[in-house]
């Protein structure tokens, strides 16, 4: 007998001490290494770029706005990027549009990355079940094979053996719950890693758009712009402060005429 032989042989013996739990639980375990062969190619995606978008679209933002809009949008197959982009591709916005669609692109997006966690709670929750069940029933069907007239006797050793091995099924439901569990915790780390990443890039950009705010879509103000529309208003004002005076001069400033009583014209009256 070969080595081949022999490892088929156990595989045969594992499976008959599993009992019939082995077919669900083996799906649960199929179910729960898809979704997480899955999880681990999105995260390895995100991570080695994420960071590199964020710093290119600041840097862009705090020169031109056209510019980090156009950087955005090409990392827009990456959550971070639509993050950035969304409030950037606004035409028209304010401070508080600016802020609202940071909030609402960034629970879309957390959302989306936490996919295939219920098929992981799922399985952490049922594959311990199942392995128990299949215990309980490999007790089931040991002891109602014991008759009192054989305890005692070699007829009761088959009975024993038949006890340790329905513990088999609790053992293999409980590795498919561990393995599936210490990968569920793993996701669940990156996930809050990604809010903290989220919340400090967008008050980043919220901190660099309420600097250099924009007009008329992605058209930031120079420094022209500003002191000529001040100078503007300042001359207005003393315009009318000047016409003002001139018109309060002319209403109660004329010289009052006071009658002489010694003129002609009191002589006449």
């Amino acid at each position: 007998m070969n080595g081949g032989d022999l490892y088929i042989m156990n595989i045969e013996e594992i499976v008959r001490k599993i009992g019939p739990v082995l077919w669900p639980l083996l799906f649960f375990s199929v179910l729960s290494l898809s979704v997480i062969f899955e999880r681990i190619w999105f995260w390895l995606r995100i991570l080695t770029q994420e960071r590199k978008i964020v710093d290119r679209v600041l840097d862009a933002a705090s020169d031109d706005w056209g510019v980090a809009t156009e950087i955005a949008q090409r990392a827009t197959h990456q959550p971070i990027g639509r993050f950035l982009y969304a409030p950037l591709s606004l035409p028209r916005r304010d401070p508080e549009t600016f802020r609202l669609a940071l909030e609402s692109t960034a629970e879309n997006e957390l959302a989306l990355m936490r996919r295939g966690e219920k098929v992981l709670e799922l399985v952490i929750a049922v594959a311990p079940l199942l392995g128990l069940f299949g215990t309980v029933w490999g007790l089931i069907q040991s002891l109602e094979s014991i008759k009192i007239s054989d305890l005692g006797t070699e007829a009761s050793a088959g009975v024993t053996t038949g006890i340790g091995e329905s513990l088999y099924s609790t053992a293999a439901g409980l590795v498919v719950a561990i393995f599936s569990l210490i990968f569920y915790r793993w996701f669940q780390a990156l996930l809050v890693n990604q809010v903290k990443v989220f919340r400090k890039s967008g008050n980043e950009l919220e901190l660099l758009y309420r600097q250099f705010p924009t007009v008329d879509g992605n058209i930031r103000p120079t420094s022209k712009v500003l002191p000529k529309v001040i100078v503007k208003d300042k001359d207005t004002t003393q315009e009318n402060t000047t016409t003002l005076r001139k018109r309060d001069k002319n209403k109660f400033s004329e010289p009052t005429q006071i009658s002489d009583p010694n003129s002609p014209e009191s002589e006449d009256k």
